[in-house]
């Protein structure tokens, strides 16, 4: 009774960092998977953790011990929030191609998040997470939530590094790469529907009593999928460099969270 009145709490803190990260991270926050399966792997992965690190540790559950689950729990959050902000990639560029195309105004309920989602954004998100489970991204994703204890221990820092404005400057320059990264994923068709805009333009000058207005928009849905089928082949090429991509953002976010004596 005495090891596990030691253990207990070690084991709490673990727990709350494994389950914070699957309500954020991609996968294990979709609505089809059951709570029961999220609850059970992030108790199996505590078990895990603890028998390998967590026997190690020592921590008094006194008063404090209330901000060491709040700091875990951040912790969780913040690692799961970097994954899903590079999974909303595609679904960013697919509304910037909808928007061009003239799909915007048939947004789909996606039957993963429950959310409208843009057309082309859901059909690339499919596309996305049926190549980050060929390339067994999910266990790269567990791995990586496993190792985090070697760069951020039960006894990091994380208020520090989140009162000087490191953490907020990390998910502004993350963002901003998100942003630029679905820009350029969906710049083949918004620079194609571009180009179309402005041969209509030409047309309505040089020939008025064509009616652009009604030849415009089934003409820029047929270049867009056309333009649609001639990149979904290197969308695995262009989804590798995002997820290595990912992962090198959450290696370097915890080499800036990690201790200044592992340093």
């Amino acid at each position: 009774m005495e090891l596990i009145a030691q253990g207990f709490p070690i084991f709490l803190l673990i727990f709350c960092r494994m389950t914070a990260f699957f309500v954020v991270a991609p996968l294990f926050s979709m609505r089809g998977v059951p709570t029961t399966f999220k609850i059970g792997l992030g108790f199996f992965l505590t078990l895990i953790v603890f028998l390998t690190y967590g026997v190690k540790e020592s921590i008094v559950p006194d008063a404090t011990y209330i901000l060491f689950v709040i700091r875990e729990v951040l912790v969780g959050l913040l690692l799961g929030f970097v994954v899903y902000l590079f999974f909303t990639v595609v679904q960013t560029a697919g509304a910037l191609m909808d928007i061009s195309m003239g799909f915007a105004m048939s947004n789909v309920v996606d039957p993963m998040t429950g959310a409208s989602s843009p057309m082309l954004g859901n059909l690339k998100y499919m596309i996305l997470v049926l190549v980050f489970l060929s390339m067994n991204g999910h266990h790269y994703m567990l791995t990586a939530l496993m190792d985090s204890y070697k760069w951020m221990p039960l006894d990091n820092d994380l208020f520090a590094r989140i009162y000087s404005g490191k953490v907020s400057e990390f998910i502004v320059l993350a963002f901003s790469e998100t942003f630029m990264l679905a820009f350029q994923i969906a710049s083949p068709i918004i620079v194609a529907m571009f180009l179309t805009d402005v041969g209509l333009g030409f047309l309505a000058k040089t020939a008025p009593q064509y009616n652009v207005f009604v030849i415009g928009m089934p003409l820029k849905i047929l270049i867009g999928v056309f333009m649609l089928t001639l990149i979904l082949p290197s969308m695995s090429g262009v989804f590798e460099h995002l997820f290595s991509t990912m992962f090198e953002h959450l290696q370097q976010l915890l080499t800036m969270l990690q201790r200044k004596e592992a340093s």
